[in-house]
This record gives C-alpha cells, sequence and structure tokens, in this order.
C-alpha cells in the first residue's frame, strides 16, 4: 500500500512510474492505493519486496505486508446497503 504526494507534475510523473511498475510487474490492484501481489513462499516475498526497494518514489510512504494465504481468506468484508434505481423483475414490455 502506499500514499504518494501528486501535488506536482513531476510528484504525478513518479506516481504514475511507480504505478505501471507495479502492474508491469504482476501486482493486482486491490484499492486504489493498495496492490497486493501473491508469492508461492517467504524466499520470494522477499525477493518482490526487494525489488519494489529499487522501483521506490523519491517521496511518500510505501508499505509492504506479508500475509499467508490463510489470513488473506480470513479477511471479512464489510460492505454498507446496496441500492440500485434499477427494477429487476421476470416481466418484459416491448412498447412498439
Amino acid at each position: 500500500m502506499f500514499d504518494l504526494p501528486t501535488l506536482t507534475a513531476q510528484d504525478r510523473r513518479h506516481f504514475q512510474k511507480f504505478v505501471k511498475y507495479l502492474e508491469k510487474s504482476g501486482y493486482i490492484r486491490f484499492e486504489k492505493s493498495i496492490y497486493m501481489k501473491m508469492t508461492l513462499n517467504a524466499s520470494q516475498a522477499e525477493k518482490v519486496i526487494a525489488d519494489a526497494k529499487k522501483n521506490l518514489p523519491p517521496a511518500g510512504i510505501v508499505a509492504a505486508l506479508t500475509i499467508t494465504e490463510k489470513e488473506f481468506n480470513g479477511m471479512d468484508y464489510l460492505l454498507g446497503e446496496i441500492t440500485s434505481d434499477v427494477v429487476s423483475s421476470p416481466d418484459r414490455v416491448v412498447d412498439l
């Protein structure tokens, strides 16, 4: 996860470059500034983190969190009420 400055044009270029690096390296966007990448084991995760360190932007905060697949699967998703203006009905009306 990261929090990078985007105040100046140069900040935005660094931000875009870092996001492109993440996407090209196989990271999956989980949330606006949270990307994740699955690895097979802890040593591979260490290599992924070391590679990310080589591509850090000059400013901002980037954090890496290593969790197991079991811990990830135990995540609870807390959602608000979903509302929709679309009427879902099996009846179809066609006016010609």
